[in-house]
């Protein structure tokens, strides 16, 4: 390889959310590398939640790496949060799709979920274990506060970078007063559909661009309802747990709109107050260390399949992991599969485009509110309200990493415990 090449791969003199991935094969290889390579330091080092994920994937992915430009991202996260599934997950993996094509897409969705989906196994164990012997997890006390901290400072950091004028700001307050008080999963996608209609109206004052006829491929689509409607029949018919626990986890994963906030609550009904498969302390936990575990909040699937398994042994707490953390992604990602491989043909419509501008805008509200309903059982609690107020200052004014600060808060809770 010439020091050309080496210098192309290491620094790409490109424009922004140009294709990159171009050249001789060991050239593109080295380039697919480079890029798991920053999936894998993301999936280790972003806490929070999507909306603090995009924060992060704007800083790695756009400003060091220009794998795309800072629109992209911004459209391509738009367009994830108005599908069912891990909205996170779903834009990473449609950047692999971008860049390498199906089989880089699904080793960057390998790469993204195993440390998180690994993390909360582990947890799922330890929690298993502490309950047996009856021992305190007040340890914890730190990571929800210092959560709520993540997701309002995430939600300030993309607001300011998506709303740009007065109907954007009703836009976010409005989509954060409906989303506090109607605590429904529909509300979600209702509120994004219907902020994106109300800026559609203004499409005249885009730019025209070249419409292309739009090719649409149904396979994952179809894929996507196969494996619904297999798992439901296969787990009624077989009764066998780790089925019907895929098949839930499948079915919920389809529904769910807006992120780990709202997939809690649903979780929550069918897994704790309808089958009884754990404690509600045991879940708290799990929800609390999911907030803090880096990667995709919807790991917890991880740690319920464990406590859903628990009477079958290590083997049967380890199946009960995969088939849960499977069941709740494998939905979002058929989808978004299904979705992209027309969207740059879907965005050049500008009614779509302006559509973009409120849906980021009523994102931006559901943040806020994801933010205030995890602060309101912490807000007496003078401690927790220090400690969240620490996080955002700490996340604002000082270039911490976001895992030195969960460490941190660990440390504090063992030596005060």
């Amino acid at each position: 390889m010439s020091s050309l090449d080496w210098m192309r791969v290491f620094r790409p003199p490109y424009p922004r959310g140009a294709n990159v991935f171009i050249g001789p094969q060991p050239v593109r290889r080295i380039r697919y590398f480079i890029f798991l390579k920053d999936v894998a330091v993301l999936a280790l080092t972003t806490f929070g939640g999507p909306q603090v994920h995009l924060a992060m994937f704007l800083d790695r992915l756009v400003k060091r790496r220009a794998y795309l430009s800072e629109e992209e991202l911004l459209e391509l996260n738009a367009l994830c949060q108005i599908l069912p599934g891990p909205t996170s997950t779903q834009t990473i993996t449609a950047l692999g799709f971008k860049i390498g094509g199906p089989n880089l897409a699904y080793l960057t969705l390998l790469v993204w979920v195993t440390p998180a989906v690994a993390i909360m196994t582990l947890a799922a164990l330890g929690i298993d274990y502490l309950q047996d012997r009856q021992l305190s997890l007040q340890f914890t006390r730190f990571i929800q506060p210092m959560a709520v901290g993540f997701v309002a400072h995430a939600g300030y950091q993309i607001g300011r970078k998506v709303i740009h004028n007065r109907l954007g700001v009703g836009i976010m307050l409005i989509s954060a007063m409906a989303a506090y008080l109607f605590r429904s999963p529909w509300v979600c996608p209702a509120v994004l559909l219907l902020a994106g209609s109300i800026t559609a109206r203004r499409y005249q004052a885009l730019q025209k661009e070249q419409k292309q006829r739009m090719t649409v491929q149904w396979a994952n689509f179809i894929l996507f309802v196969g494996v619904l409607i297999a798992s439901a029949a296969l787990g009624a018919l077989t009764r066998n747990l780790p089925v019907r626990l895929f098949e839930n986890f499948y079915r919920n994963g389809s529904l769910v709109f807006g992120g780990g906030q709202v997939l809690a609550p649903m979780l929550y009904t069918e897994f704790v107050e309808f089958k009884h498969y754990l404690s509600r302390q045991e879940f708290l936990s799990g929800l609390a260390l999911s907030q803090v575990v880096p990667g995709p909040v919807f790991s917890i699937a991880s740690y319920i399949g464990v406590l859903s398994m628990r009477q079958y042994g290590l083997g049967g707490k380890l199946l009960g992991s995969a088939v849960a953390s499977a069941g709740i992604f494998l939905p979002g990602t058929f989808l978004i599969y299904f979705v992209y491989r027309f969207w740059n043909q879907l965005k050049r419509y500008r009614v779509v485009r302006a559509s973009l501008e409120g849906i980021n805008a009523a994102s931006t509200g559901l943040t806020v509110a994801a933010a205030v309903l995890l602060f309101e059982p912490i807000a007496t609690d003078w401690v927790a309200v220090l400690t969240v107020l620490a996080t955002v200052a700490l996340l604002q004014f000082t270039r911490v990493p976001h895992y030195a600060i969960i460490a941190a808060g660990l440390i504090l809770g063992v030596v005060i415990r």
